[in-house]
């Protein structure tokens, strides 16, 4: 199109540059879908740590504490652990059926835990409420790292605007008057 409205070479260059620039924005966009659903599996995570926890320590099955969980928890985390149980429905070994929780970032640890606890047979109620206070300490921290940038972002434009000032009102004219009082005899 910008060949057509331009033609020749500032049509091509602009061209491409609109082409690069599209796909970078769609990009960003897709990255920023995947950001906010690591953050919503973030915030879900020890609800639903200690809610399996609980379910099966009042004498649940694995199957139906991970399918209360799915029902109660909702949003993204709710469709990987329905993924989960509808494999183990079928037959799957735990490891390979908790392999897609392994998938997300987020829910490794998870699903090593609950991975090791199949094959050696230790209790999984323990493990799931201290798992839950790791991730609830790990969210903390995430979200105090994240007040902080904000500060951060916060002042850098205060340095943008009186970096210059400063410099123009304070250096300057320094330098300036020194530099009269040496080259002026």
């Amino acid at each position: 199109m910008f060949t057509l409205v331009l033609g020749g070479l500032p049509g091509v260059v602009l061209g491409l540059v609109a082409a690069v620039a599209t796909h970078m924005f769609l990009r960003r966009l897709g990255s920023q879908k995947v950001r906010l659903e690591r953050r919503q599996l973030l915030n879900d995570l020890p609800f639903a740590l200690e809610l399996m926890g609980a379910c099966l320590r009042a004498g649940c099955s694995l199957l139906s504490a991970i399918e209360a969980t799915s029902a109660a928890t909702g949003g993204p985390l709710a469709g990987r652990l329905a993924e989960v149980s509808g494999r183990l429905r079928l037959g799957a070994t735990p490891a390979s059926a908790w392999h897609a929780l392994g998938t997300e970032p987020v829910l490794t640890q998870w699903a090593r835990a609950m991975t090791r606890t199949a094959d050696t047979g230790a209790p999984m109620a323990e493990m799931l409420t201290r798992l839950a206070d790791d991730t609830r300490h790990t969210a903390h921290a995430t979200s105090m790292a994240a007040a902080r940038r904000v500060g951060v972002y916060a002042v850098a434009p205060l340095g943008l605007c009186f970096l210059p000032a400063f410099v123009l009102l304070g250096i300057v004219p320094t330098i300036a008057g020194l530099a009269s009082g040496v080259m002026l005899p």
